[in-house]
């Protein structure tokens, strides 16, 4: 049996603890569709990833997000957002939910996605949405402690500083051949907090029923 699963049909008793359903956003607060349903560990009851249904956007209609890159949404109550534009998701390897019976065909799949992860930074000011390209002095390996590291600098073009921006690291860096993945998410805030607890309460009456959800579908 595979290592990983889905929630597919089935249902928790209180329906407000089941974040499939909510709103995700990207950067610029841009609709990139629903959460349909996540795919978590059969070992832990840990989600993994967040399978989200674009509502036609997309050619293959679903991609994945992990679960540790996902946030509230500070602009829509229950909802959330992840660091994304509907420009990258479509550079993305299109997902097929079958993958994850087999555990040779889903690492194949993660090798091919974690490798489309945009590798460049992306700065933010703090407390808002905009982005900025970040100058030559705070390119990664330019920080003064990189500089006393002995790590190699780019051309020193004087630019100042900038003192209220930080740098948000992305998802996967291109090319790597590993990519780490908080088992635990934490800190996504406690809606997300209660269904993963649910989850991993009822994990093997979940996976009792997707097994016998895969035998009648293979049977009919």
């Amino acid at each position: 049996m595979a290592n990983y699963g889905m929630l597919r049909n089935y249902r928790f008793t209180d329906t407000a603890e089941d974040i499939r359903g909510s709103k995700l956003y990207g950067l610029d607060d841009e609709k990139l569709g629903k959460i349909d349903d996540v795919i978590f560990d059969h070992a832990e009851g840990t989600i993994r990833y967040v399978v989200v249904d674009t509502g036609g956007w997309l050619s293959t209609k679903q991609f994945i997000v992990p679960a540790d890159r996902l946030r509230p949404s500070t602009k829509h109550d229950d909802d959330f957002a992840v660091d994304l534009t509907k420009a990258q998701v479509e550079n993305f390897p299109p997902y097929k939910e079958t993958d994850l019976e087999s555990d040779e065909q889903w690492s194949d799949y993660e090798g091919k996605y974690r490798s489309k992860w945009e590798a460049d930074p992306v700065m933010h000011r703090k407390d808002t949405d905009r982005n900025i390209t970040p100058t030559t002095q705070q390119m990664p390996g330019n920080s003064p402690s990189a500089r006393a590291a002995g790590a190699p600098q780019a051309e020193n073009t004087g630019a100042a500083e900038i003192e209220d921006t930080k740098f948000i690291e992305p998802g996967f860096a291109a090319g790597t051949s590993t990519v780490e993945i908080d088992n635990t998410a934490v800190g996504i805030g406690p809606r997300w907090d209660t269904f993963q607890n649910r989850l991993r309460e009822r994990r093997k009456e979940v996976i009792h029923t997707g097994s016998r959800e895969d035998e009648y579908r293979k049977a009919s």
